[in-house]
């Protein structure tokens, strides 16, 4: 629609039963930020800042929202809900500092803009993968429902953010447990330069809510009035009936996606219209003409934000900038862990390897009453593989919950129950669906700790492995993927005993935790198992066989190809590590091993290329190179993707290569 005139354009307020005194505060609580932005634009072209989104136009949704909800509950804005964090009174000063990337900022440098949370003010920020903050929004109002709290969770997220899967994930796994999420869509009229027709071609976001049978409103975004009074009253019915709402905020991106883009792209009386519709401007005549707001109230309004503004700007400008240190940096990376171990009772009973997770799971339920478990069929089917079977009635629907097929969202579901004071196990049905949730693993979970100092208390079980006949898409073993990246920790046991006391120690940890499960092992393998609870630590691998010709490096179900072939060469003198834990990685034992025999061999289930055994081969040439006696020679599997035939499956995987490789090297 096109404005035919200046009338058309003006915004309608209609004060209701607000009094003088709520209307001045919704007026200075919306001019503020609009002075901090004129001062950041100012720096910005100064040079003082990097970059800057602006929020120019949209300032009435941040604070209608933020003033709606009680301080203890959670908001997740995006880069232009600067209201958000001053209608909750953020320090300025420190918010500068965080702009300016000084120490005394949110992520101590580490991050720009608003890609930060503090549970201080009960605001959690985005990342630049926009969907996930959705499934983090489910998670935290999932423990307010868990723990019988009536309270609400707001999430916003642009137009153009709809268009996201996590979108759709997060709104069906509110939808399906009743969460009390206000989901809240600012339609500004562009993503970066695409315009909403290119987005979308319903005729408005808010009747997308049918689909998963939710609640939705349109509000005129730019109207502080509407925006405080809907969703004040929306709110307070969710909190007494939960639920989540789909809200649609209408309103218009004055300015550019940042402030680098510029606006070229809008035509000049759309621009215009919108600007008829400052929510500002509009608020401050509709107070004048009602003998609300005085000139002379107006200019004290400003000069005491300004003054303000000024005041902490010269403060955090004082700041001496951050500076690295490593120590600090790597020890930020993940949150700190005293690893109380449990040691283990006499009486033992022999189990299976799936007996083992079974147990840990159900002790590790019993030990952490706040530990909920999620899962695609985990509940009354107790999961594909049997694992989770009556954990359903021993600890109710609640805390063992069937989720649907979502792995992002889910994932999301776990860092907010993380931030909200829980603990999360998430089960992967197969260890390749993880690609499915891979986002929210790396961007949000791993890095949230060394960010702005947000652990996250989350488990993620990875049934994996070949060897059964379950072809490309439910053989994979994907370890090296998540190595790689700090902030996650990956365990692969081999045995029982290693996997019931690694799993119970996944869950004491704060840190997110990638537990690697090999499905042929899981009936195949027993062992003499404490039946107490107890825990084993991280990082410290397992020495299976002592030797003086070859040490022998691996973990998950090589360690039982090497012992097979080891029994079945008659071969005495091989040195057999079991890594057990990936990331952290024991490099002393490896080094002091292959220091001693001078001969290493490296194997991985994996695909070679970019496996863990390159790396671990690479600590061994820089740590051992003046004892080597032979080169360090690595063995996985081939690299193609795994096939599904017995005769192609064997051949693609490196077991019937072992042999050959160990006397080859054995004989060098």
């Amino acid at each position: 629609m096109q404005p035919n005139s200046t009338a058309e354009s003006t915004i309608k307020f209609n004060k209701g039963i607000l009094s003088s005194a709520q209307l001045l505060d919704l007026y200075k609580e919306l001019l503020k930020p609009r002075l901090i932005e004129e001062k950041m634009l100012i720096l910005l072209r100064q040079g003082k800042i990097s970059k800057w989104f602006s929020g120019i136009g949209q300032e009435a949704i941040s604070i209608g929202v933020t003033k709606s909800l009680n301080a203890q509950e959670y908001i997740l804005p995006m880069h232009r809900n600067l209201g958000v964090f001053t209608a909750r009174n953020v320090a300025l000063k420190r918010l500068f500092s965080q702009w300016q990337g000084k120490q005394n900022g949110f992520t101590k440098g580490r991050d720009r803009s608003f890609h930060f949370g503090t549970q201080e003010y009960k605001i959690i920020g985005m990342i630049s993968h926009l969907g996930p903050q959705l499934g983090v929004a489910d998670g935290i109002a999932l423990a307010h429902k868990l723990k019988k709290e009536n309270m609400v969770t707001a999430v916003f997220t642009g137009e153009g953010g709809t268009s996201e899967g996590d979108f759709h994930e997060a709104l069906n796994i509110a939808s399906v447990w009743d969460l009390p999420v206000l989901f809240c869509i600012e339609n500004n009229g562009y993503g970066l330069s695409t315009p909403t027709n290119e987005q979308y071609r319903c005729k408005d976001l808010a009747d997308r809510a049918k689909g998963y049978g939710m609640e939705s409103h349109i509000i005129d975004g730019n109207n502080i009035i509407e925006v405080y009074t809907k969703v004040s009253e929306i709110a307070a019915r969710i909190r007494q009936n939960s639920r989540p709402v789909l809200l649609e905020f209408k309103t218009f991106r004055i300015r550019g996606h940042e402030e680098a883009s510029g606006t070229k792209y809008i035509p000049d009386d759309l621009l215009n219209f919108w600007q008829q519709k400052d929510p500002v401007d509009n608020f401050r005549r509709f107070l004048t003409d009602e003998n609300i707001l005085s000139k002379e109230q107006d200019a004290h309004f400003k000069n005491e934000i300004k003054s303000e503004i000024d005041l902490n700007l010269k403060e955090a400008n004082q700041e001496a900038g951050s500076e690295f240190n490593k120590t600090i940096e790597l020890n930020d990376v993940y949150q700190e862990f005293v690893d109380e171990q449990y040691k283990e009772g006499d009486h033992t009973e022999n189990i299976r390897f799936v007996d083992a997770i079974a147990q840990a799971i159900r002790q590790s339920m019993q030990r952490h009453n706040n530990l909920v478990l999620m899962g695609q069929d985990i509940a009354e089917y107790g999961g594909v593989f049997k694992i989770t079977e009556g954990l359903l009635e021993e600890f109710g629907k609640e805390r063992v919950r069937n989720t649907p097929i979502c792995e992002s969202a889910i994932v999301g579901t776990a860092m907010g129950l993380s931030i909200n004071g829980m603990k999360a196990m998430v089960e992967m049905q197969f260890g390749d669906f993880v690609s499915s949730g891979f986002n929210p693993i790396v961007n949000y979970l791993a890095k949230s700790n060394y960010r702005w100092n947000q652990n996250a208390d989350v488990v993620i079980r990875m049934p994996c492995g070949a060897g059964v006949g379950a072809g490309p898409f439910h053989s994979q073993t994907n370890e090296a993927w998540f190595t790689k990246i700090p902030g996650l920790k990956v365990v692969y046991p081999a045995f029982p005993y290693d996997a019931k006391g690694l799993l119970n120690t996944a869950f004491n940890d704060p840190n997110p935790v990638m537990f690697f499960e090999h499905k042929a092992l899981y009936r195949s393998i027993r062992q003499e198992v404490p039946i107490d609870y107890y825990t084993l630590p991280f990082g410290k691998a397992s020495v299976l066989k002592e030797g003086e010709k070859l040490t022998i490096i691996t973990y998950g179900a090589g360690v039982h190809w090497v012992l097979d072939i080891i029994d079945e060469m008659e071969i005495k003198s091989i040195e057999l590590l079991d890594l057990r834990s990936l990331q952290p990685l024991d490099k002393n034992t490896i080094i002091n091993s292959v220091q001693k025999t001078g001969k290493a061999l490296v194997l991985t289930e994996d695909s070679l290329f970019g496996s863990l055994a390159s790396e671990v081969s690479a600590i061994i040439s820089e740590e051992c190179f003046e004892y080597l006696d032979a080169p360090v020679m690595r063995l996985g599997s081939e690299e193609i993707p795994i096939p599904f035939a017995t005769a192609l499956e064997d051949g693609y995987l490196p077991k019937k290569r072992l042999k050959e490789k160990i006397q080859q090297l054995i004989d060098y």
